[in-house]
């Protein structure tokens, strides 16, 4: 089994690798390939052709290992390993030229479960910033090489929160109503729409906290280990772990204040 830092090194090449064809594809011009779950929910040929290319590389370094990526689904692999990825996080923001889109590159141990997996590796490019956040589990998180720690000490009512928003209308409707609980109850809250880029936003104190309902095990899989390893609390629902039902991610005095308000409403979303 090869440790958690060998298997970073393939994640942070493979990532800058699809972080470059994205970002030529968008200076060539973004094509629309489909829409997926809404007419808002848009994928692009970079999407496929950025995920073609990690599968790709992956397949001929660990030829064993399983792959689950958001455009071209899952396989299973017989090590044991299998890599979560995400190849434009961010697609809207992609396709109007925000510079808030990322490549989530993780590898887990178990199936790809975030319920069950445990988390080894994980890399989150910007190509539009030229940021790479990076973790290996128990190494500690990383902004372009240097360390990264998420705000301590910061109490509810001065602390900035990222969310983020379905694309299913009755969904959106359900989640602007908690905005409008929460946000008299903290300093602000931002929506940049890119989960692994909020995620780490947190790790690097961006953002004081970040939570959202709905998120797919490529969404997360990468940027939640970098905010635990620059010392965040991430957790889901009830107590479950973060999965699609809730992800809630802030250093643990924060966690603690904010999670029984996102608790109530989620908990009562139906």
């Amino acid at each position: 089994m090869p440790t958690p830092n060998e298997l970073l090194e393939i994640a942070t090449t493979v990532a800058r690798r699809a972080a470059a064809l994205a970002l030529q594809r968008r200076r060539d011009g973004v094509e629309i390939a489909a829409s997926k779950s809404t007419i808002t929910d848009i994928v692009t040929r970079a999407d496929r052709e950025a995920e073609d290319l990690i599968r790709g590389a992956l397949e001929a370094s660990r030829p064993r290992d399983g792959f689950l990526g958001e455009e071209s689904g899952g396989e299973r692999g017989s090590s044991g390993l299998t890599w979560v990825v995400d190849p434009i996080d961010g697609t809207v923001n992609y396709f109007y030229d925000i510079p808030a889109w990322a490549v989530s590159v993780a590898v887990v141990e178990g199936d790809p479960d975030p319920a069950t997996w445990r988390t080894l590796a994980g890399a989150v490019v910007n190509p539009s910033t030229g940021e790479v956040f990076t973790a290996a589990a128990g190494g500690g998180a990383r902004l372009n090489g240097e360390p990264i720690r998420v705000n301590e000490g910061v109490e509810l009512p001065l602390a900035l929160v990222g969310t983020g928003f379905g694309y299913d209308p009755e969904i959106r409707r359900k989640q602007a109503a908690f905005v409008t609980e929460l946000i008299p109850q903290v300093r602000d809250v931002r929506r940049i729409g890119a989960a692994s880029l909020d995620l780490c936003s947190v790790a690097c104190g961006r953002l004081d906290a970040y939570y959202e309902r709905g998120l797919n095990p490529w969404d997360h899989a990468a940027g939640a280990l970098i905010a635990q390893e620059a010392g965040a609390t991430v957790g889901g629902l009830d107590g479950a772990p973060a999965g699609k039902a809730l992800l809630l991610a802030a250093a643990p005095g924060l966690y603690a204040q904010l999670d029984p308000l996102v608790q109530a409403y989620y908990q009562r979303w139906e």
